[in-house]
């Protein structure tokens, strides 16, 4: 399927929650370039809305894509200086200072998409009924259920679930993971902090994304994880993919008229 056949429908939204009494989770919603993002503020350290604030800002700088390759390499460049900047101003405020903060971000031209993240925010996509995770969590739970060390059943009440291993603002070097694919018409993706995954089952999120628009689907994420005490902070943001021969737009409300 051609670039130019492929339209994208998004909305965005993030809520302090509960318990928490800053909200240090930013997200980057951008359909007409193809770029999305959520970045949740390493809450246990200093600063976590600074860092997660200048990594919705570098990404909110970038242009309109000229290639796949460059897009991707400017989202990479992008997330990489946000790194440096937090390492270097850490480093000169106090001694073992961290202002760190995850991302995820998706990307999507002529007809396929990327992902791009560091720590336990997370991409999911819904295709023909299936819903999978594509991210896969730097974290201390993932590192133990990959070893056997626990089992999916024990994730729940396991009490370093927090604790994630990679993150911007971290190290001097950033490492990113990266996911591509092609995108299908009718693709749904969510991207979002783990306030969300915490709070909410993979079958209750399947089914709101399945049932529901962007905008609508993310006021009802947010709605059921407040709903359920939301305890951190909670940010979703979800795509829906859509061929123009078989879906067109309502311009009035942004949603795909069947």
């Amino acid at each position: 399927m051609s670039s130019a056949s492929l339209r994208f429908i998004s909305a965005g939204l993030t809520d302090v929650g509960k318990v928490r009494a800053l909200n240090e989770d930013r997200f980057v919603d951008r359909a007409a370039i193809g770029l999305w993002a959520v970045a949740d503020g390493m809450g246990g350290h200093q600063a976590g809305e600074i860092a997660s604030g200048m990594l919705a800002d570098a990404l909110t700088g970038i242009g309109p894509p000229d290639s796949g390759y460059a897009f991707l390499d400017e989202v990479h460049d992008a997330v990489e200086r946000v790194n440096r900047s937090l390492v270097a101003h850490a480093a000169i405020s106090s001694p073992g200072a961290v202002i760190g903060s995850t991302i995820v971000v998706l990307i999507a031209y002529a007809g396929h998409y990327a992902c791009l993240w560091a720590g336990d925010s997370r991409i999911y996509m819904l295709r023909n009924g299936a819903f999978d995770q594509i991210t896969r969590d730097h974290s201390m739970v993932q590192e133990m259920l990959d070893s056997g060390a626990l089992a999916r059943r024990d994730v729940k009440n396991f009490g370093k679930s927090n604790i994630i291993t990679r993150a911007v603002g971290v190290n001097d070097r950033l490492s990113l993971d990266l996911h591509q694919g092609p995108i299908e018409n009718r693709d749904i993706f969510l991207l979002c902090s783990d306030g969300l995954t915490n709070m909410l089952s993979d079958s209750e999120i399947a089914e709101i994304l399945a049932c529901n628009p962007p905008r609508e689907a993310v006021a009802a994420l947010i709605t059921l994880t407040l709903a359920r005490g939301a305890k951190d902070n909670v940010t979703a943001v979800v795509v829906h993919a859509f061929a123009d021969s078989d879906i067109t737009v309502d311009p009035g409300t942004r949603t795909p008229a069947r």
